[in-house]
């Protein structure tokens, strides 16, 4: 294979850490957000053909409360960061302590989070809705609420499967909780089955169950004794101070980072609430269609941030540069269909919202939704940059400068939208620019910080686990595919920097 054209799709294909590679670790995460996705989407479409008031209420709700998680869940979802690098540092050893540390995290976090079901009806009749509209918010956040532990222990379980690379698992798992998701959806929302209709109250318990069914699906597999001996499943059962620090010292910025880009959101659609229920369930519609971009790039970027963890563990940083361009290409071909695909076609995905509900009730949210489709084409390309390359320096453990991008630039499409609205008079147009201007922000900032370099030197792990291979890495120069173009990225030569059993593999 050593002739192999390089510009050949052949050879894209099967080089380390190329097509196949990425998309072998990718495709499961992928299928498994797209579970999600599709059980949100199904969620939001009965809730539409229940009423208007649950479809504007669902939303809002559902943010506040994953804000309220973010932190605990940015850190414990960052646990797949430590384990791909000790993974790929061969310390296997090292995982079940590191596992049982988020384990502990999540079940402190779940007090806190029940603390606020009291003050939900007080929190959401502040925030200006309609009374109806808030009543169905605070009802929803309350019900969710209870689901919050099963979200962040299935979360820490998960991270374990992903850093490993074994993303089949959470991909099975996943696809049965959103499978039992939507069905408890279509009964408790409309009373089927011997379930009573408890409209938005139903669809927030199905949620619950669905996330506690995960926790319980992977446990039984981490019991079985390949998984206890190897990982120390067991021995790790133990709270640990130095390596809760480190998880804290690491995980704490990208939850804060988590934090602040979802509480910016949620206050976003906070705002635009006061512009009418019209605009918030147009509002919902294109975010709900846009899960249909951000979902599976997400589950993507999260491939992308196991393998530079596992090969920064091996001290392979450009094998991990070349693993994150060949993602961004695949990124790349995917929002750019899906983009024209929502200018050209946008009722397409409007077609399965408007078969449940009357054609004079879904005509005045058509023309509002379709415009701000065309605003969801233009952020979903920076979106997959921003996914992307965010994912890849996390990767390697650059939390901070994450964290300082989200401070700088999260709070101004809401500031920009506020400011509009109340002292120029603009509208949902305005908002959704400045959602858009944000977006694009991001990717650019991203994309710089990936391409200067700093993270390929960067470790999450004790430093002193590989002292050996770390010396070694020291002393090799730095690989020209980390410090120039796309282009010399992905035509490298196939040999170069490998070892000779990766030569082999050509």
């Amino acid at each position: 294979m050593s002739s192999m054209p390089q510009w050949s799709m052949s050879y894209w294909w099967k080089r380390p850490c190329g097509g196949r590679e990425v998309l072998r670790l990718a495709v499961p995460l992928v299928a498994s957000t797209c579970f999600w996705t599709v059980m949100n989407f199904t969620d939001r479409m009965f809730l539409l053909w229940h009423s208007n008031t649950a479809m504007a209420a669902a939303l809002p709700a559902g943010l506040l409360h994953f804000t309220i998680l973010c932190l605990p869940f940015g850190i414990v979802t960052y646990l797949s960061t430590f384990v791909a690098q000790y993974h790929g540092a061969g310390h296997p050893h090292r995982i079940g302590l590191v596992l049982w540390q988020g384990v502990w995290l999540s079940v402190a976090a779940c007090p806190l989070v029940l603390a606020t079901v009291p003050a939900a009806p007080w929190a959401f009749n502040l925030l200006g809705h309609e009374p109806e509209v808030a009543s169905a918010e605070a009802a929803y956040y309350q019900a969710l609420a209870f689901g919050a532990g099963g979200t962040l222990i299935s979360t820490v379980f998960a991270a374990l499967f992903i850093g490993l690379g074994r993303t089949a698992v959470v991909m099975v798992v996943e696809g049965v909780a959103c499978l039992l998701n939507a069905a408890l959806d279509y009964a408790w929302i409309f009373g089927r089955w011997g379930l009573p209709a408890w409209g938005i109250e139903g669809a927030a318990c199905a949620t619950v169950v669905a996330q506690w069914s995960a926790v319980a699906m992977y446990w039984l597999v981490l019991r079985r004794p390949p998984y206890r001996r190897t990982y120390q499943l067991v021995a790790g059962c133990r709270f640990d101070s130095a390596m809760m620090a480190r998880l804290l010292r690491f995980g704490s910025p990208s939850g804060l980072q988590f934090l602040l880009e979802t509480a910016g959101f949620t206050l976003l659609i906070l705002v635009v609430g006061r512009l009418g229920e019209e605009a918030l369930v147009a509002t919902n519609l294109a975010f709900n269609i846009n899960c249909l971009v951000w979902m599976p790039i997400g589950g993507l970027g999260t491939a992308v941030a196991t393998i530079v963890g596992q090969q920064l563990g091996r001290n392979r940083p450009e094998l991990a540069a070349r693993a994150t361009w060949t993602a961004f290409s695949i990124a790349l071909a995917y929002t750019g269909t899906l983009a024209m695909l929502y200018i050209l076609g946008p009722d397409l995905f409007l077609a399965a919202h408007a078969s449940g509900i009357s054609p004079e009730r879904f005509a005045g949210l058509r023309s509002t939704t379709i415009l701000l489709l065309q605003f969801v084409a233009a952020c979903s390309l920076f979106d997959a940059m921003n996914l992307i390359f965010a994912s890849a320096i996390k990767g390697a453990g650059d939390t901070r400068f994450v964290l300082a991008t989200a401070l700088l630039l999260s709070p101004m499409p809401v500031a920009a939208s506020w400011l509009g609205i109340h002292w120029l008079g603009a509208g949902l147009v305005w908002c959704w620019s400045a959602v858009t201007l944000g977006a694009c922000l991001l990717g650019i900032i991203f994309l710089a910080r990936f391409v200067q370099g700093r993270w390929c030197h960067m470790r999450v792990i004790e430093p002193n686990l590989s002292q050996p291979e770390r010396r070694r890495a020291e002393r090799r120069p730095a690989p020209a595919v980390l410090q120039v173009s796309w282009l010399r990225a992905n035509t490298a030569s196939p040999a170069a920097g490998l070892s000779p059993d990766e030569i082999a593999v050509y």
